[in-house]
């Protein structure tokens, strides 16, 4: 009866090492290339999803090539190490990735990018993370939301930003 229930115990944990977020490591000669999110506009990301669920998501390297790379753009990041969720040219347009979707966003005016009702804000702080990033703040207003949704992370402007 032992030997019944040590197995199963064994074939209950076999499964638990698949992790497929971004960022954690996989075989790449089993697993097949990620695809990008598909680029969208705020409107069509946003419809029908209650405001109440949206959140910033983390881009894969897939995803950061289909907004044209980190070349001369900013990241960013929620933590020093992670990959961005937020990408932008200063001056220019930035991107963040919704619902699964990548949503490129106009600059409106100084540390903020918008279009229709969602906007993203970004505040810089007086922090340096131990990795040597600044910190910033990134508010993401999105349309019909009782709250802002603010996010405590680092901005990344540097030429060794690829991931």
């Amino acid at each position: 009866m032992r030997a019944i229930a040590l197995v199963a115990m064994i074939l209950a944990l076999a499964g638990c090492n698949r992790n497929t977020a971004i960022g954690n490591d996989r075989e790449a000669q089993l697993e097949a290339a990620p695809s990008p999110a598909p680029v969208m506009a705020p409107e069509a990301t946003l419809a029908n999803v209650s405001p109440a669920l949206v959140k910033p998501e983390t881009m894969s390297v897939a995803d950061l090539s289909a907004v044209g790379g980190l070349a001369g753009r900013c990241a960013v990041r929620l933590t020093e190490l992670a990959y961005p969720s937020f990408v932008f040219a200063p001056g220019g347009t930035g991107t963040i990735k919704l619902n699964g979707k990548l949503v490129p966003l106009p600059a409106a005016g100084e540390g903020r990018f918008a279009r229709g009702d969602l906007s993203v804000l970004l505040r810089p702080r007086d922090e340096r993370g131990d990795a040597g990033l600044s910190g910033m703040d990134m508010i993401v207003l999105v349309p019909g939301a009782e709250d802002e949704l603010g996010y405590a992370g680092f901005v990344d402007c540097t030429e060794r930003n690829a991931t």
